[in-house]
């Protein structure tokens, strides 16, 4: 009994230490008063507005001492935007933005985003600004529509800005009608933004002790010699933002169609179709998230009908001269738009790529047209054989191997002399003496 009594202690001695471990395990993993860091660099998706969510979530369980977001941004979604805009300004810790690294850009979007931060800073050689609306094609809107989504915008960015002054506002204003920008020393002279400085933990030293309202209520920030966490991307958000770029769908979009038209024209094997299905695929949702103007994709589309006739009915290259033209203004208008640059290298790259492989093609498909046949009896046609039995005219040839019925033309051919195949009636070949009997 009593070594029952003490087995039972010490079982229980192991599960209270067990139990001691887990918890400063979880606690130290927590790191209460920590500054949570999400770095993010492309434009504003969902893939954004749910990155944010998670790191601001983390940041009010573990009790941190502050978010801070590192963004570097074309910009993107008017609605993607004021669903961020909202969390940010709806969280219970403080959330601090920085542009950066050097020559990383707010722009658009990218504007508003930073405005919502209870602070911000920006790398030098950085810059903000450029927020005015404009279509999906990029070009300006319609007189009527564009006031009144610019009055809109103007409001929002109005009530963002408000809290750091009136030469803020009134820049932020400008930012939206007028589409103005600034470096980063320009946005701090205006109050745009709370420090210039060279990396996160520099930021956080000029912003250390400064005190900020969040959540209606006002903290003093503690965050010198805090220990920074950064928050990762998960894996499949960080291989969609992976995808969600200009140059990476333009050449998941032209692996796809042409894995594709490889089934199609070679069917059984499987492996290129499935390739292109599933590029196809990837390329379809980074345009849809790039906001893309599918109109181009019509034309990429017909390009690639054009190729594929260059080929059925071969025009010397025409079409396929056509097909590199309509893929170049395609890809154009895809990306043409209020956010993105167009990759323009990437863009001639794989439209001269395409078009020489389709031209490749085609030159083959010519060469196979002018070839002489080598199978069936069209291909005996100027093959060398031997007389087995003399030809009086008729008698049999060995050609290739095979025992041919014969006809001489010209006169009798004696046994073992060598002849040449000029035609054929039916299965019986026409031959001649050949000139080089060797």
């Amino acid at each position: 009994m009593r070594r029952r009594n003490t087995r039972v202690k010490l079982n229980l001695w192991l599960l209270a230490l067990l139990a001691a471990v887990l918890i400063a395990g979880q606690a130290n993993a927590q790191a209460p008063g920590a500054i949570k860091l999400a770095v993010f660099k492309g434009p504003v998706t969902p893939i954004l507005a749910e990155y944010i969510d998670r790191t601001i979530s983390d940041a009010e369980a573990s009790g941190a001492a502050a978010v801070v977001l590192q963004l570097d941004t074309p910009g993107g979604s008017v609605d993607i935007t004021k669903q961020i805009t909202q969390r940010m300004t709806s969280a219970t810790v403080p959330v601090i933005v920085y542009v950066a690294p050097r020559g990383a850009h707010a722009a658009s979007a990218g504007t508003f985003i930073t405005l919502a931060g209870h602070l911000a800073g920006m790398a030098p050689g950085s810059s903000i600004g450029a927020a005015s609306p404009v279509g999906s094609e990029g070009a300006d809107l319609p007189e009527t529509i564009k006031a009144k989504e610019t009055n809109v915008l103007v409001a929002d960015i109005k009530n963002l800005a408000a809290r750091r002054g009136d030469k803020a506002v009134a820049w932020a204003e400008k930012a939206v009608a007028e589409a103005a920008a600034a470096t980063a020393d320009e946005a701090l002279a205006l109050g745009v933004i709370d420090a210039v400085a060279q990396d996160v933990p520099d930021l956080l030293r000029q912003l250390d002790g400064k005190t900020v309202t969040v959540a209606g209520k006002e903290i003093k920030l503690q965050l010198r010699d805090q220990p920074i966490e950064q928050t990762p991307l998960s894996p499949i958000q960080g291989f969609l933002n992976t995808i969600t770029n200009p140059t990476l769908a333009a050449i998941l979009l032209t692996i796809g169609l042409n894995a594709i038209l490889f089934e199609l024209s070679s069917p059984g094997g499987y492996v290129s179709g499935v390739i292109g299905v599933v590029c196809l695929l990837m390329a379809l949702y980074a345009l849809g998230q790039l906001e893309a103007n599918w109109v181009g994709l019509g034309f990429v589309g017909i390009a690639f009908v054009l190729f594929v006739l260059d080929i059925k009915a071969p025009t010397h290259g025409a079409l396929t001269i056509g097909g590199i033209v309509s893929f170049i203004f395609g890809a154009y208008m895809l990306f043409n738009t209020a956010e993105l640059d167009v990759p323009w290298a990437t863009i001639i790259a794989l439209a001269l790529a395409t078009g020489g492989f389709f031209a490749f093609a085609i030159g083959k498909a010519l060469a196979a047209q002018r070839r002489r046949p080598t199978t069936g009896m069209e291909g005996m046609i100027g093959e060398v054989g031997e007389v087995r039995q003399p030809l009086t005219p008729a008698g049999m040839v060995l050609v290739h191997g095979e025992l041919w019925r014969a006809e001489a033309d010209g006169g009798p051919i004696a046994a073992d002399e060598r002849v040449v195949v000029i035609g054929q009636e039916g299965f019986r070949l026409r031959v001649k003496r050949a000139l080089n009997p060797a």
